[in-house]
């Protein structure tokens, strides 16, 4: 117990250090310290930078393409792998994770989606609605139209053949 005690102590002891080493910090706008002398803290980006909330896809995201099979076709590709999991592959909301519990989607069968603006579509896939995320970093915007333009074409079809009830 006797060598314990001192020993403790010296633990203790080397753990002070009343000077306090500086510590250097950058405050915003002002000048920097080495390695880079004579320049502001806030160093500028590099040039073709990309903030995180500005993809530059707003020219794509406003008009719509024209339709065609090609495009209905990316739309059908792009809408088995990122939206039937949880819409289900005819649009029922009937996919694989709401199987596993996950939250019904809503079925784009329903009057209010047929009737909806291709626009909305477009944004709810951009920024999510409800549980759904978005998907703006995962789909570029001429991926998003595609889809747009096969649910409008499943909404026909089911429409046409009297699919069954939304």
């Amino acid at each position: 117990m006797k060598r314990l005690v001192p020993a403790l102590a010296l633990i203790l002891l080397t753990g002070c250090n009343e000077g306090l080493d500086p510590q250097y910090r950058y405050d915003t706008m002002s000048e920097s310290l080495p390695p880079w002398p004579a320049s502001s803290a806030a160093l500028s980006p590099p040039d073709g930078t990309v903030a995180v909330d500005e993809s530059g896809d707003s020219a794509a995201a406003l008009k719509p393409p024209a339709v065609t099979s090609q495009l209905l076709a990316r739309g059908r590709e792009r809408f088995g792998i990122f939206c039937s999991p949880c819409h289900g592959f005819d649009g029922y909301a009937d996919g694989i994770i709401v199987a596993r519990g996950f939250p019904h989607p809503p079925s784009f069968h329903d009057d209010a989606l047929r009737s909806a603006p291709a626009q909305l579509f477009f944004d709810t896939i951009t920024k999510g609605y409800g549980a759904m995320y978005s998907y703006a970093d995962r789909v570029p915007p001429a991926d998003r139209w595609a889809i747009v333009a096969y649910i409008r074409a499943l909404q026909l079809s089911q429409l046409q053949a009297g699919g069954r009830p939304p």
